[in-house]
């Protein structure tokens, strides 16, 4: 099964696996391209603008002189990355040579909305009707609490399949139980979960008859709207309406109720919806205290910190607002049973070290992960991992940008570039082999 932790890409991930006819009506809304724009490599986002007035095929040979000899890998995988994308459609000319060009609607729909601007289908309500509308500050704190409360009850039954799907297991007359990807679940930061959950909500969305490229379109769509900002519920097609329900339990927006109707305020979850996991994360203040002798202090009042602490710690006691607990031989290996990683662990404690510590190099005693990870060695001295390999490449050229395109997908497990060999994981190999093909 792969990790959980395989939403390294980002939202664009999603987008590029949809069929071509899905692709093409997402591209006829300019702030879908714009959206598309931004979450390309830079080199990506030159070609685009350069190429985005030219209305006829541009020869491969001449995209290349474009770029200085040393940057040869990184133009392979900006070309691979719009190819992906659909921006750029692929093709063979009279003299069986490759050429690209800018897919029809996304130039258009791009060059309209750089030279006519372009408008949400919904302006923000005047102040005069929205008089409650919270801050900023309070805004934040509402869509980090949709995470950090213990109310799973109060989702809706479609985000319940989805932690039904891959986050929980229900037998008959059984409670519910974590899955090996329910605890690695518990032990991502606010902004990985968001991620899993939007990937999960959409890849199962036409089981709930809606259509994946109306989702994402919305979605998107929302990133552009401004934090703190109402907007009218009445604006909403039907099918929104339906949707906005389920973004405000991932806290996405906020929805408030007036006497003249109501209206949704996007967070800065949902502004963030249209850049990379890294671009988007941010850092929320730490509660946990690791010491050189193995405890462990979480200065917090939430249940699910306690919760989580007992995954991989053996909680002794807990005050109104210290939980007190110790890292231990039999802790961590329950942990390793239950699918859950040392390294895992020690991201964990890194991300959430109390302000007091976190300032620290290291924030967490480094006798204490190296320890995490001995003891993880323990278990896992031989690990099996389905695996490609590749060899007899044509040239360096075009190893150099098969390792890059690995690379990219977070899928390079090894390589030789003397002999010009590589591995790569299984879950890499066919965006490396749809590379390689390109490449003949």
């Amino acid at each position: 099964m792969p990790e959980v932790r395989i939403i390294a890409k980002n939202f664009m991930d999603m987008v590029a696996s949809m069929p071509a006819m899905k692709l093409d009506k997402l591209y006829e809304n300019g702030f879908i391209c714009e959206a598309i724009l931004r979450s390309v490599p830079p080199l990506a986002k030159k070609y685009v603008i350069q190429m985005l007035h030219i209305d006829v095929p541009v020869a491969a040979k001449l995209l290349e002189e474009w770029v200085l000899p040393a940057g040869v890998s990184k133009h392979r995988v900006a070309i691979d990355r719009l190819v992906q994308l659909r921006v750029f459609l692929e093709a063979v000319d009279r003299k069986n040579e490759k050429t690209y060009k800018v897919n029809p609607t996304f130039q258009r729909s791009l060059q309209k909305l750089l030279v006519q601007g372009g408008t949400l289908p919904r302006e923000s309500m005047p102040s005069n009707i929205t008089v409650r509308l919270p801050t900023l500050e309070n805004l934040e704190a509402y869509a980090l609490e949709q995470w950090e409360v213990e109310k799973p009850l109060n989702i809706s039954s479609s985000l319940m399949k989805v932690f039904q799907r891959r986050i929980l297991s229900h037998r008959d007359k059984e409670a519910p139980k974590l899955t090996e990807s329910g605890f690695q679940f518990l032990l991502m930061d606010t902004n990985a979960q968001l991620w899993y959950i939007i990937r999960e909500y959409i890849s199962n969305s036409e089981d709930r008859g809606v259509d994946a490229a109306d989702l994402i379109s919305f979605m998107l769509e929302l990133s552009f709207h401004v934090i703190g900002e109402a907007y009218s519920v009445d604006t909403l097609t039907s099918f929104q309406r339906t949707i906005i329900n389920d973004l405000a339990d991932l806290g996405l927006v906020k929805i408030q109720q007036g006497r003249k109707g109501s209206w949704f305020i996007p967070t800065k979850l949902a502004t963030n919806l249209s850049m990379s996991l890294a671009d988007s994360s941010s850092r929320k203040q730490g509660f946990v205290v690791v010491e050189t002798n193995f405890r462990v202090y979480a200065y917090s009042t939430s249940k699910l910190h306690c919760e989580i602490l007992r995954l991989f710690s053996r909680v002794e006691y807990q005050l109104p607002n210290l939980i007190v607990g110790a890292i231990t031989k039999e802790s961590l290996y329950s942990a390793y049973e239950n699918g859950i990683t040392a390294e895992q662990i020690v991201t964990f404690l890194q991300q959430n070290a109390h302000p007091r510590v976190a300032e620290r190099v290291p924030s967490v005693p480094e006798n204490v992960t190296e320890q995490i990870r001995l003891w993880e060695a323990d278990l896992n001295r031989v690990e099996m991992t389905d695996t490609y390999y590749y060899d007899e490449f044509p040239s360096r050229d075009v190893f150099e940008g098969a390792c890059d395109c690995a690379r990219e997908w977070n899928g390079l497990l090894w390589e030789d570039s003397k002999k010009m060999h590589m591995v790569v994981k299984t879950e890499v190999h066919p965006y490396v082999r749809d590379y390689l093909r390109r490449q003949k």
